[in-house]
């Protein structure tokens, strides 16, 4: 049993279908983790809101974990266009009160077997040098991800775009 499931007595759900009311509730998770400008939350709610109106064509791809039908956390990821193998995960967010508990994690194992199914190929994740994601860079190298680039100053002065890879083989 995992240590989400034992907090709250309730089992933690995954899906990848997104639907109307995730909007709201995207909003609110967002929000919820301090750490994203609203320029930013503004771009996550843009990607589902694309994904709800044209599908699967938008090219971008959703994993939700619920909890008692309350969204706790989401990746939102797909193909990069004119590549032969390289996707990006444009979004991973855990509501604060379920950090620590193994979501991210599995919300990251399941959009690596997702790219696994398509084929396989490079996962690519861009995040900000601010101390801020000091934690969220930590979390990527564990999960076996490597920092590949560094741009300077690419955000603004002193806040630099750190770009991590992981080669995910194909799934048979």
């Amino acid at each position: 049993m995992t240590a989400a499931r034992r907090a709250s007595g309730a089992r933690v759900t995954y899906r990848s279908r997104p639907r109307r009311g995730d909007i709201a509730a995207l909003r609110r998770l967002v929000a919820s983790t301090g750490v994203f400008y609203p320029e930013e939350r503004k771009i996550a709610l843009e990607l589902l809101t694309e994904r709800l109106r044209i599908g699967s064509r938008s090219g971008y791809s959703f994993v939700f974990a619920e909890r008692g039908g309350r969204l706790l956390g989401y990746c939102a990821w797909g193909k990069v266009p004119l590549t032969r193998g390289s996707y990006d995960l444009y979004w991973i967010a855990v509501a604060p009160m379920a950090q620590g508990q193994g979501l991210g994690r599995e919300l990251t194992k399941r959009v690596e077997q997702g790219v696994g199914r398509r084929g396989g190929g490079g996962l690519y994740i861009e995040t900000s040098s601010r101390r801020v994601y000091d934690r969220t860079r930590r979390f990527y190298r564990e999960a076996g991800y490597r920092e590949v680039a560094r741009l300077r100053g690419f955000y603004a002065v002193g806040d630099d775009k750190v770009m991590f890879r992981k080669v995910i083989p194909p799934q048979r």
